[in-house]
């Protein structure tokens, strides 16, 4: 048993996924042994090590034969063995999981991102929003709290309203000013939830079509369980979206394959 790590360092969560990588019958077969997800706080490294040493007693083992870290904190992963960006983890967690995915769409608590891979899951082109919060998960965050609503409901209240607000900020500071400033001049809540997801879907989707939109498209990250967002960006896109299971996970799973097959090629 050969037993890998894939870690995923993100701004909001951190995520860690083991797989049993071996070879039979001169094909590789990965196994997923274990996965956990928790808030990163203000130690990413203590974090990821603490995730590591769990996951260790979870499975019964003393070390993992290769770490790879991967997202916005990947560097501050003392114990990783390698590094490799998110994008390129992505990419080879999304195609395990649908051979058929073309095009990704991860949505993180401080960034955004597309992703066009061809049919081998090789990154061809990607756009990256790292510079304002404004389509991200945090995003959503300010907006749900501003309206006092449960995070877990705001996607499915979104779909509720028949006439969604136009909300004109995009930054998070000012839209935050303008959706309460609208709810004390009367304006129905449920159309201004539907209005922050509209705009956030426009966004993403303008981001998207910079890479091209080729099917299968899939959604990743913790927005990708929001139903609002998923809905109205397939709207905007005019295709359907796929949301793999844990499509928080599939930064920490791309990492955890490479690592399996720097194993294998070993």
């Amino acid at each position: 048993m050969k037993l890998v790590a894939g870690i995923d360092i993100g701004s909001l969560t951190a995520k860690i996924v083991i797989l049993d990588s071996r070879q039979d019958e001169n094909k590789a077969k990965v196994q997923q042994k274990y996965s956990f997800i928790k808030r990163v706080g203000y130690n990413p490294s203590g974090v990821a090590e603490r995730l590591v040493n769990n996951a260790k007693e979870a499975v019964g083992v003393k070390e993992f034969a290769y770490i790879i870290s991967t997202g916005y904190g990947r560097k501050l992963v003392q114990i990783a063995d390698e590094t490799i960006t998110e994008i390129t983890c992505h990419a080879k967690g999304a195609f395990f999981i649908n051979p058929a995915i073309r095009t990704i769409i991860d949505i993180g608590g401080q960034d955004s991102k597309a992703i066009s891979i061809n049919g081998k899951g090789q990154v061809q082109d990607f756009e990256m929003n790292d510079k304002c919060s404004a389509g991200t998960g945090r995003f959503l965050e300010v907006m749900a709290n501003a309206l006092e609503v449960e995070l877990s409901d705001f996607g499915d209240q979104a779909l509720i309203s028949k006439n969604p607000a136009s909300i004109s900020s995009t930054c998070t500071v000012f839209a935050e000013s303008e959706i309460i400033s609208r709810l004390n001049q009367g304006a129905d809540r449920l159309d201004i939830i539907a209005g922050i997801h509209k705009t956030i879907a426009n966004k993403i989707a303008a981001l998207t079509a910079r890479v091209g939109i080729q099917s299968s498209v899939a959604l990743t990250g913790g927005v990708a369980l929001n139903l609002g967002v998923k809905k109205m960006l397939e709207n905007q896109l005019n295709v359907p979206i796929e949301v793999p299971p844990n499509p928080q996970m599939i930064g920490a799973l791309g990492a955890a394959l490479i690592a399996s097959n720097h194993i294998d090629s070993k």
